[in-house]
């Protein structure tokens, strides 16, 4: 059991990969204030949190009942990923900026980053998703309590990526804004790149299986 758990933790850790989702973060945010960037963070974090438990307890029967295989979500996640991307690295604003300098009227106005591409498809991403769900249909083969240390597992690699999306704040200070200009349309080349992985993975996939 321990062992399967220890798996359990490096293989979230891995998929999820916290630390990746700071430079799409910094990217992103990186003109917004401090309490805004504070509110994305916890926000797209909850969000992959509830979206990878459902999949936890029903992933398995909605992807069966639908005929989802992985490599589709792969291929649908990349192409999700490449419009992320193509927005960094042409400079566009995400979303619109609020006049009255209300922050909660702003998060309103915008195009909200915490759902697209923060949470979906950076956190719970095809391949977190797709893993949360063989990772439990293997811990019930042993018990409940492995069923629920899983649960526990995917909350503590979330509050690993909260931690590390607040730690970008101290990096865009330091950085400033000419700094995080010129990093965003670099991440941004490193997303698509990313992108265009996931969807060639996924198209070979198919192949494979055909």
């Amino acid at each position: 059991m321990d062992d399967f758990l220890w798996q359990t933790f490096v293989t979230l850790l891995v998929v999820i990969d916290p630390f990746a989702v700071v430079p799409v973060y910094i990217g992103l945010t990186h003109q917004d204030s401090q309490a805004t960037r504070r509110h994305i963070a916890r926000k797209s974090c909850l969000i992959g949190l509830v979206l990878l438990l459902a999949f936890a307890f029903a992933g398995d029967r909605l992807l069966n009942v639908l005929n989802i295989s992985e490599p589709a979500f792969r291929i649908a996640g990349g192409f999700l990923l490449l419009l992320a991307s193509i927005e960094m690295v042409m400079g566009k604003t995400v979303g619109l900026r609020a006049s009255t300098g209300n922050e909660e009227q702003e998060l309103n106005k915008r195009e909200d980053i915490s759902v697209f591409p923060l949470a979906i498809p950076l956190l719970a991403g095809p391949g977190a998703l797709t893993s949360i769900v063989v990772l439990m249909r293997q811990a019930q083969t042993h018990s409940f309590a492995t069923s629920m240390g899983v649960v526990l597992l995917t909350v503590i690699v979330l509050m690993i990526t909260y931690i590390s999306l607040r730690l970008g704040d101290g990096i865009m200070k330091i950085l400033g804004l000419t700094g995080t200009n010129v990093l965003t349309r670099v991440f941004g080349i490193i997303l698509a790149a990313l992108a265009v992985q996931n969807i060639i993975t996924g198209v070979v996939a198919v192949l494979r299986a055909v």
